[in-house]
């Protein structure tokens, strides 16, 4: 498989990035974001791209990928709603249009959240976004589209937010987040199972195109088991 993430600098991206490279049927992991990652590895190729809502000048780099992890996202926290629709629907949908036109076979899946509005109606600005945005790229003539909707992340091996408010967060909740995905398995899911259940949708599908926290659980396990099979001795 050949995969292209976008975002790959975030928490979720770097886990995702993670995740691919240690896959040995991802042959390629191509990265494209204002900044190169500082991750080292045979199968990976990066792209610097400042403008993100444009794309014309690396179409060339595009093309030719089963499957887009689109992990880029910012919180809503003080933007007003015009600004926070221009970077999550409008920088989402103008790689996606790109996408879906160089790769009419590719699989996308787009990072959303726990407790988005498909209706797109709701009292919650960000809520309403990001499911005009799912709404949107569920139209777009890709082979398969995935939305999914992680709650409260758990960062492992050494990945870390950009987002100040969050690493202070993540640092303070540290020893607790394992405690608390033991005690509420429902509401907490770490970046290795993200990851990997970004992975198995592109290989295998999903009976739904949106998947809610246990969803994204269940699809991360195939490929736990997967791994285990395979780690098996033949006798």
């Amino acid at each position: 498989m050949k995969i292209l993430i976008l975002g790959a600098t975030g928490m979720v991206g770097q886990g995702v990035l993670r995740e691919c490279l240690l896959d040995p049927d991802v042959q390629l992991v191509q990265t494209v974001g204002r900044s190169a990652t500082a991750a080292q590895h045979a199968k990976l190729r990066e792209v610097v791209h400042q403008d993100l809502f444009h794309y014309d000048a690396i179409d060339a780099n595009l093309s030719g990928f089963d499957a887009c992890f689109f992990c880029l996202g910012v919180t809503s926290s003080g933007m007003s709603e015009q600004d926070y629709q221009r970077v999550t629907y409008g920088i989402t949908l103008a790689a996606a249009e790109t996408l879906s036109r160089l790769n009419p076979r590719m699989t996308f899946v787009y990072v959303s959240g726990a407790g988005t509005d498909s209706s797109e109606r709701g009292r919650s600005m960000w809520a309403r976004i990001k499911g005009k945005t799912e709404n949107a790229l569920l139209r777009l003539p890709f082979a398969a589209a995935y939305m999914f909707r992680p709650g409260i992340i758990q960062p492992l091996y050494g990945v870390k937010s950009k987002t100040q408010l969050y690493r202070l967060f993540y640092a303070l909740g540290k020893p607790i987040l394992p405690l608390l995905r033991l005690a509420f398995p429902k509401y907490v899911l770490t970046t290795e199972q993200i990851g990997r259940a970004m992975l198995s949708v592109a290989k295998q599908g999903y009976p739904r195109h949106i998947l809610e926290i246990e969803d994204i659980r269940a699809a991360a396990a195939r490929v736990t088991r997967l791994c285990a099979q395979a780690a098996r001795p033949v006798n």
